[in-house]
């Protein structure tokens, strides 16, 4: 085991949180308007009573954006875990599906599988990982059958008082990176560092924003108002209705 230096965390986050901006920036610019209609409940927003284009297009837009850039910033938690796990022991991004990170701690062979936070799945993906974990385990043994391997399913964020789940342990929070650090206070550490730039970055962020949000209100008053007022049936139909056959087959839909 190798201690890792605040600045050597320090250093990674402010040479590599950028992405996480452009791939934001890079998110935003590649929606479109009918995509995002077509992926939200419409019957939610007429419950809450929207009355004007643009509130609804930035409901929308912000519900649509908060699923994506979870996903974008989990990526870079993700590397973040195994830039320190490299660093203290050794560990390196696993080869085996569904497994991020490997790395040897005590004479034990660790699989870990990253998530952002802990409710990140249903019981379907929970049998996934589960399966993931076997299979690789499995693997392992095959080149070494005296090997001791444990399975883990680290969460960046969130807590969970009952690690032991059997087969597998579930590690969150300040025990996740405890776990691949062994600095108890590591998980305090890294939010700092993570600010870098931020303000400069979400003002670039929130002109193209802005962009969009008119963009996308224009394009659905044309579409969906009439004389000021939302056609709701018309969205409705728009999202939910049955399309022509052929028109179906031709987009390669099922």
């Amino acid at each position: 085991m190798k201690l890792i230096g605040t600045g050597e965390v320090i250093q990674y986050v402010e040479e590599n949180i950028g992405s996480f901006h452009t791939n934001r920036l890079k998110n935003l610019s590649g929606f479109k308007l009918n995509q995002i209609l077509k992926r939200k409940n419409p019957y939610l927003f007429k419950a809450k009573n929207i009355l004007t284009a643009q509130d609804l297009v930035k409901l929308l837009l912000d519900a649509h954006l908060s699923s994506q850039e979870e996903t974008i910033f989990g990526d870079f938690l993700e590397g973040l875990a195994i830039f320190i796990c490299n660093k203290v022991y050794g560990g390196k991004k696993s080869a085996a599906q569904g497994i991020d990170l490997e790395f040897n701690k005590d004479s034990i062979k660790y699989i870990v599988a990253i998530k952002s936070g802990p409710n990140w799945g249903n019981s379907s993906q929970i049998r996934k990982m589960k399966d993931d974990f076997v299979k690789a385990i499995r693997t392992l043994k095959t080149s070494n059958q005296k090997i001791h391997v444990e399975a883990v399913n680290g969460c960046c964020y969130g807590k969970d008082n009952n690690p032991e789940k059997g087969s597998y342990k579930k590690l969150c929070g300040q025990r996740f990176w405890e776990f691949i650090s062994g600095n108890e206070n590591l998980y305090t550490d890294i939010i700092e560092p993570l600010g870098h730039k931020a303000k400069e970055k979400n003002d670039d962020f929130m002109e193209s924003y802005a962009q969009v949000i008119n963009k996308f209100t224009l394009e659905f008053m044309r579409e969906f108002c009439q004389d000021g007022k939302i056609q709701w049936a018309k969205l409705v139909q728009f999202n939910s209705g049955k399309e022509n056959m052929s028109k179906s087959k031709k987009s390669g839909s099922v």
